[in-house]
This record gives structure tokens, C-alpha cells and sequence, in this order.
């Protein structure tokens, strides 16, 4: 599935600037991987993502906000 997305950045590759604006967690913060919304929606306004057995939906408003619900 991930195969159809553009080629993610991490973070740090990103904003190289602010490594430290990332609360410290087991994963560093340059393996964290970045996506848009853009590609993760694909031009559409709405996707479900599937995290184990549940279903969350993602939504893009009109106000430009993302919403995730379940």
C-alpha cells in the first residue's frame, strides 16, 4: 500500500533546525518519517485507516483542519 505514496522525509530531514522540538521517545527523531496529508488523502477529502481492528476516519474540512474520528 505505502508503495502508491510519494517518498516520505523524515524530520530532521525536513527541518534540520528543530531536532529538539520533538519530546524524546524510544525512536529518534530523525526515523521519524513525514507525509503529507496531501498524499496520504491522494486529492480526495476523506480516507479510513485501519489500525488493527478498528476503523478511524480522516477527514479534511473546508477550514483546512484535519479531523480524525472513530
Amino acid at each position: 500500500m505505502f508503495d502508491l505514496l510519494p517518498a516520505v522525509e523524515t524530520h530532521a530531514e525536513r527541518n534540520p533546525s528543530d531536532r529538539g522540538d520533538i519530546p524524546q521517545s524510544p525512536v529518534s527523531s530523525a526515523a521519524l518519517a513525514m507525509v503529507t496529508s496531501r498524499a496520504l488523502l491522494r486529492g480526495g477529502r476523506e480516507l479510513i485507516i485501519r489500525h488493527g481492528d478498528t476503523c478511524y476516519r480522516l477527514r479534511h474540512t473546508r477550514n483546512d483542519k484535519l479531523i480524525l474520528t472513530k
